[in-house]
This record gives structure tokens, C-alpha cells and sequence, in this order.
């Protein structure tokens, strides 16, 4: 029997969505904006695949791990996601922040391609340090992108996206996202569309200004296959050819999700897009080919 648990994702579609991933997600919107490979959230809790059971009615507290105690509610978000139009310009607050005033965590994130459209980018960062004021007017105006580095990305790059730091996704790009299990988003500015009755899209101006990191952005050096290491998750990406044991520690579960590539882990079929969840303590063993991002939890 094996340890190990394929996951039916939930769809999310969006006016900026794209179509990318309906040939791989069986679902009746017109187009895809996000795919949540692994979530546990009151109102979204991706399912078991085989028994079409919520994930979180299958495994206990004591399948997540040690690293994972520290944290009120389950700590991981993972997405994929086709951005046909930009994304909104938006920025994240601290834990510290989002403890104090919004009784909620915070949110980091990071950001690894799939495939990008010729000339697609994210706007991710500062171009150099800003004063509150010198932020607060370029928002006004809408000028804001002007303030902004814009990464035209290949397939491969990785970005991230610590609390404080605006940004957003542009056109044309298809990636993977994985983040602190949080909602809370203070958009800045939406490129003056308004929806489908008109109205333009809250903005929290106000609290975003309290939160951002007015320096200029960063961006972190990747080292070998390691994609992404602090406090939250612990982020790799394997390129998969022949075998390979795939072990989760006591310290988390693991998730997993193959970006390219066929084959079997354990006895079952995995095919390009899959998830899986491995409990904590447990193994399974893929037999393929393809790249497989995996991710868990960092005490």
C-alpha cells in the first residue's frame, strides 16, 4: 500500500485567467486563473484523488510534522497559475503587522516559471529606495509602475516575494507559487479596469503604505536545486530520470509537483501538473522522467 496521497486541485477562474492548464484540469470555466494544488482552508480543501475524500479528512496532525505545531492552522499554500492579463499590483504585510491589526499571518511567497509568453515579466520590487511620500504620490497618479522592476522571465527563474515587497504578475506568464497559507492582500493600484459592472477594484492604499519595504528589491541567489529556504518552507526542485526515493522527514510532510515529465510514484500514474502529498516519516519512490518541484515545511 502506499504512503502516499494524489491530489484533485481546486479551480479558480478570474477575469485575468488564461487557458493554459485545461487540458490538463477537467472543469467548465471559460478559462483558468489558478490551479491549488495543496490547500487546507475552511473553504477550499483540495481532495484525495482516489477516494475523492478532503484531504484533511484523511490524514491527522500528527502526518504534518514537528515543524508544522508552531503554526494555528495548516501552513502551506501552493497554486499554479495562468496569468492571460496582469495581475494586480499588490503587497503583502508580516506576520508581525498582520498579528497586530488583522488578526491573520502574514504572507511570503515565492515564484518559479513554467512557461512565459516572449517578452512576459513580473513586476517584482523597488528600482531603488523611495520615501513613503514619493510612493503615495506615484500612486496617485498612476505611476506607479515607473517605481517597479520589471523581470522579463525564461522558464526556470525563480523570485522571492518577502512581506513588504510589491508586486505582481504580468501577461503572458505561467508558473508555480507557493506561499504562507494566507488571503490577506493589500492591493495598490489596478490599472484603472473596472469589472464587469463598471467598478473599479478596492484598493488599501492605506495599509500598504504602512507595510511596504520602500528599498530597493533584492532578489535572492538560487544555490543547486534549492529554490527557496526560510522561516516557512523549504522549496527544491529535482529533475527526475530512472528512480528516485523521495523521503519527508519528522520535521514536515512534503508536497510535490511534477512540472513536466510521466511516470509512477509508488503505483501510481503521475503525468504533467499532478500533485502529491507525502505524510511526514513516509517515503515513496518515483519511477519517470521529468522536473518535480517539492516543498515543505521549515522549523
Amino acid at each position: 500500500m502506499s504512503n502516499v496521497y494524489k491530489l484533485k486541485p481546486i479551480i479558480k477562474s478570474y477575469i485575468w485567467g488564461g487557458d493554459y492548464f485545461k487540458k490538463y484540469r477537467e472543469c467548465s470555466f471559460d478559462n483558468i486563473s489558478e490551479s491549488w494544488e495543496l490547500s487546507i482552508r475552511k473553504d477550499n480543501v483540495v481532495l484525495v484523488d482516489s477516494i475523492n475524500k478532503p484531504l484533511d479528512e484523511v490524514i491527522n496532525e500528527d502526518d504534518l510534522g514537528i515543524a508544522c505545531k508552531r503554526f494555528p492552522y495548516f501552513p502551506l499554500l501552493i497554486k499554479l497559475i495562468d496569468a492571460k492579463d496582469n495581475l494586480s499590483i499588490q503587497v503583502h504585510p508580516s506576520d508581525e503587522y498582520a498579528l497586530k491589526y488583522e488578526n491573520s499571518f502574514g504572507k511570503s511567497e515565492m515564484w518559479h516559471i513554467i512557461s512565459c509568453d516572449p517578452g512576459a515579466g513580473l513586476y517584482v520590487g523597488l528600482n531603488k529606495d523611495y520615501s513613503k511620500e514619493e510612493i503615495e504620490k506615484k500612486l496617485k497618479d498612476s505611476s506607479i509602475l515607473e517605481c517597479l522592476n520589471f523581470y522579463k522571465v525564461k522558464p526556470g527563474d525563480t523570485f522571492l516575494i518577502n512581506p513588504g515587497t510589491i508586486h505582481a504578475i504580468g501577461k503572458g506568464v505561467r508558473l508555480i507559487e507557493i506561499q504562507q497559507n494566507s488571503d490577506l492582500t493589500y492591493r495598490l493600484y489596478d490599472y484603472l479596469r473596472k469589472d464587469k459592472n463598471g467598478n473599479y477594484r478596492e484598493l488599501h492604499i492605506d495599509k500598504a503604505l504602512k507595510v511596504i519595504n520602500y528599498h530597493q528589491y533584492q532578489n535572492q541567489s538560487i544555490k543547486g536545486d534549492v529554490l527557496a529556504d526560510n522561516q516557512y518552507f523549504r522549496v527544491i526542485k529535482k529533475e527526475i530520470n530512472g528512480e528516485y526515493l523521495l523521503c519527508a522527514n519528522k520535521g514536515s510532510f512534503l508536497s510535490f509537483t511534477f512540472i513536466c515529465g510521466e511516470g509512477k510514484v509508488d503505483d501510481i500514474e503521475y503525468h504533467e501538473f499532478d500533485t502529491f502529498f507525502l505524510p511526514c516519516g513516509k517515503s515513496c519512490l518515483i519511477k519517470g522522467i521529468g522536473v518535480v518541484i517539492i516543498s515543505g515545511v521549515n522549523k
